[in-house]
């Protein structure tokens, strides 16, 4: 009766180690893939955040003009090479009005307000150009930023533009000179300078954030 006892426990104990050394070869045949998924979620690393990126141009435009809008971004992004830009419709959802402004205006080189028969009648791009133009008065860096533009479509007429705007070179898109303009007005050199800048507020506000 001892020695079938015996035995009877080394042919458990033999199945048991079989079965551990099985699962073990089991874990170590699966795919990388496999086994981290095995592991668990919460081991999965953490997705780093996009770095936020300093804007060649954001255009402020009435509600009416986004696809409008939209045709100059591209017209200037993809025809120019100017890029990137961005249209007031595409800032982020869900913040204030204000606060979004103020990261188009300060998060980008260069200010394109689209003059239509639209615009004048927009309380809220009234407000818009007039911060832009106080903007660009009060920060060195940002002066000659804003750049009033006439599209081919609905453009405003000259003799109704604001006197603040008339003061400022427009972009006219139907003149002949218009790649010129573009050429003249959008230098890389320019667009440099004002990213140190923003670059080097930035970390400013952020080292006083931590201290």
């Amino acid at each position: 009766m001892s020695q079938r006892h015996h035995k009877s426990d080394s042919k458990k104990s033999e199945e048991i180690s079989l079965s551990n050394a099985a699962a073990h070869s089991n874990t170590a045949e699966m795919p990388t893939g496999e086994q981290e998924g095995a592991k668990g979620v919460e081991e999965m690393p953490e997705e780093e955040e996009e770095e936020e990126v300093f804007l060649k141009f954001v255009i402020l435009h009435a509600e009416e003009d986004t696809d409008e809008a939209l045709r100059v971004q591209n017209l200037l992004e993809n025809d120019f090479g100017i890029k990137p830009g961005i249209i007031f419709a595409e800032m982020p959802c869900g913040r204030q009005h204000l606060q979004n402004l103020d990261d188009a205006v300060n998060g980008s080189a260069w200010t394109i307000l689209l003059l239509t028969e639209n615009f004048l009648r927009d309380t809220w791009c009234k407000f818009q150009f007039y911060m832009s133009l106080m903007n660009s008065v009060n920060r060195q860096h940002k002066y000659n930023s804003v750049i009033p533009m006439r599209p081919l479509n609905n453009p405003l007429p000259r003799e109704r533009t604001p006197f603040a705007l008339r003061t400022i070179n427009a972009l006219e898109e139907e003149s002949r000179g218009f790649p010129t303009q573009v050429e003249r007005i959008f230098q890389d050199s320019v667009y440099r300078i004002q990213q140190a800048i923003w670059k080097e507020t930035r970390n400013t506000v952020q080292r006083q954030f931590i201290a």
